[in-house]
């Protein structure tokens, strides 16, 4: 069957998260009912670089689907966007991959986002896509103890208790917090990540910036491989799915 590669964006705050739920829509569930008559009336599976939480939003998430028909790329597109209207899901881009390529076990590299709002106005304009903290953050002293957690890990520490991964250790190429503003943003960048494991860095990193922790506090939690250890896990609205990268590329045509 001809295989697509989708490049996606989506507003997470009215889904359970990518994959599908027994209760509650997914953008897995909306693609796969818009792509249904496409391929004869029967929902295909949809497939992801990346399972985004609940609110977590996405701006360069890519995925796979395997049609029954050879079709237009363009075609794909559009009807995807017509049938999975009135939720904020969208395709940007589809392409043709080798029929081996995977969406997920092909990525050789993934790029997150996570935005603070640091002001003590709460946000009106982008309520559901920053995490709020009122209290003044140290941004550098937040980079520096960032990097105390580059390389490659045991990430014990920052996994959520439900994460799936057969083991914990990690490869982290970029992780770097700067002041835009009055906005905190990390930037995050590796091959994989496990479950919470950004959201648990922002929240540790971000007991650092409050001046609640000193600068050598997160390598501590890293070395020490118990979650306890860590700082809260940063909401879901502050965080983005950026980008993922193959090797070789691929080509958006469109």
């Amino acid at each position: 069957m001809p295989r697509y590669a989708l490049l996606v964006e989506y507003d997470g705050a009215p889904f359970v998260g990518w994959q599908r739920q027994r209760d509650g829509m997914s953008v897995q569930q909306v693609l796969e009912e818009a792509a249904a008559p496409l391929n004869g009336g029967v929902e295909p599976v949809v497939g992801a670089a990346g399972r985004t939480d609940a609110g977590v939003h996405a701006e360069g998430q890519v995925a796979q689907v395997d049609l029954g028909a050879e079709l237009p790329v363009e075609r794909v597109r559009e009807a995807l966007n017509t049938r999975s209207r009135p939720y904020p899901v969208s395709v940007l881009s589809v392409a043709r991959p080798d029929e081996e390529w995977s969406a997920r076990f092909s990525a050789v590299h993934r790029a997150y986002r996570y935005r603070i709002l640091n002001r003590r106005a709460r946000p009106g304009l982008d309520m559901g896509r920053v995490w709020h903290v009122p209290q003044r953050l140290d941004a550098e002293a937040m980079h520096e103890a960032a990097q105390g957690l580059l390389g490659h890990h045991d990430f014990s520490a920052f996994r959520a208790s439900s994460c799936q991964a057969r083991d914990a250790l990690r490869t982290l190429d970029r992780l770097d917090v700067s002041r835009q503003g009055e906005e905190i943003v990390v930037r995050v960048e590796a091959r994989s990540f496990l479950h919470h494991q950004v959201r648990n860095m922002v929240g540790t990193l971000a007991q650092v910036g409050r001046g609640l922790r000193p600068v050598s506090w997160p390598r501590q939690v890293l070395d020490a491989r118990d979650r306890r250890h860590a700082g809260q896990t940063a909401p879901a609205e502050g965080l983005c799915f950026v980008s993922v990268r193959y090797e070789p590329g691929l080509e958006w045509p469109i």
